[in-house]
């Protein structure tokens, strides 16, 4: 059968002319913005437009435009080449900026596809990421009347691939700090901590994912540490805080190795926020050496952990959401896990 791979990820401003367009798209995703219609459009607008002049300057600083896509496009092809199907095609749908599902449906369609799988190129489940991306999709499919078998991978936080190919990396970067004492310092895109108490996963999964990497990577409990980055607005968001956790370092008079654990591909947040702002506060806070670990990006593990998902996608009988091990992966308490808990792995 035909079959169609779709690659979900955040998408980015392809120039400076549609930097505001790309926030009024973010902030007006509900799953965002949790606010009710019709305030949020106009709340979503007003932040676009107060927020355009500093995200502009933010991708200015990296070509004035987020890298986004050419990085998925590079991980689709690596992932075509590894799949080495006449009969497979890798597609690519994009959250906030095109192409957005709805073209993307578009051309599935167009080209036949007879089976679809949804592949989220975010390792972590979120309410805020995949399940949007995944309510995009279907949303635009059936407006579409695209109407073929559709599968889906809600997560791959400890998947092998995933984390022997961040074990490597880190491995690596650790060699460049071996004459000091060095901690490594997973770093995620936080969240507001009310969407984590309403039953959001994300948090536990990068905390299972980082304990993975950790221990693939020989280190000890201390060495490592989880925190979060790019906060926003006024709510309160998770922690510890990437920027705390580097100045604590600093008083420490101890290395980092920063992992940006949620993030399979070069943006905004690694390019400016981890390699630019980060790397100033940790040389004015007095941290030895500063080591940014890159996104995974086309590291041949991580592409066969992506063919390995689109394999076990491929033989479900069924057309429910799993995870990456076949069925649920979250406790009981995660009320926000998609997979039911009848299907525990």
């Amino acid at each position: 059968m035909k079959t169609a791979i779709v690659l979900f990820n955040l998408g980015g401003p392809d120039g400076p002319g549609a930097v505001q367009g790309f926030l009024r798209n973010l902030f007006g995703d509900p799953a965002i913005l949790r606010v009710p219609w019709p305030i949020r459009p106009l709340l979503a607008s007003f932040i676009a437009s107060r927020r355009a002049a500093t995200a502009t300057e933010i991708y200015r600083e990296i070509g004035g435009r987020s890298p986004i896509l050419p990085e998925t496009e590079k991980q689709a092809t690596a992932l075509t080449a590894s799949l080495d199907d006449a009969d497979t095609k890798v597609f690519i749908a994009m959250r906030y900026w095109h192409p957005m599902s709805d073209e993307t449906v578009r051309a599935v369609q167009a080209w036949g596809a007879e089976q679809v799988s949804l592949v989220p190129l975010y390792p972590q489940f979120s309410t805020t990421t995949t399940q949007s991306s995944l309510d995009a999709w279907h949303h635009a499919a059936r407006r579409a009347g695209l109407r073929v078998p559709t599968r889906a991978v809600c997560c791959y936080p400890v998947l092998d691939q995933f984390v022997a190919a961040y074990a490597a990396l880190v491995k690596d970067a650790l060699a460049q700090t071996a004459d000091l004492p060095t901690r490594v310092l997973f770093s995620a895109h936080g969240l507001p901590e009310r969407i984590v108490a309403a039953g959001d996963p994300y948090v536990w999964q990068i905390e299972q994912g980082a304990a993975a990497i950790a221990a693939a990577a020989g280190l000890a409990a201390d060495d490592w540490r989880v925190s979060f980055q790019s906060r926003v607005g006024p709510l309160k968001w998770v922690g510890p805080a990437t920027d705390a956790e580097i100045m604590a370092a600093g008083r420490d008079g101890i290395s980092l190795v920063v992992v940006p654990i949620a993030f399979v591909s070069e943006h905004s947040e690694t390019l400016v926020e981890l390699d630019i702002e980060y790397r100033k506060l940790a040389d004015a806070s007095g941290v030895p050496r500063y080591v940014r670990v890159a996104a995974l990006g086309v590291t041949p593990l991580f592409i066969d952990g992506l063919r390995a998902v689109v394999a076990a996608l491929r033989g479900r009988a069924h057309d429910r959401l799993c995870s990456h091990g076949g069925g649920r992966r979250c406790p009981a308490g995660h009320s926000g896990c998609p997979v039911p808990l009848t299907e525990a792995a």
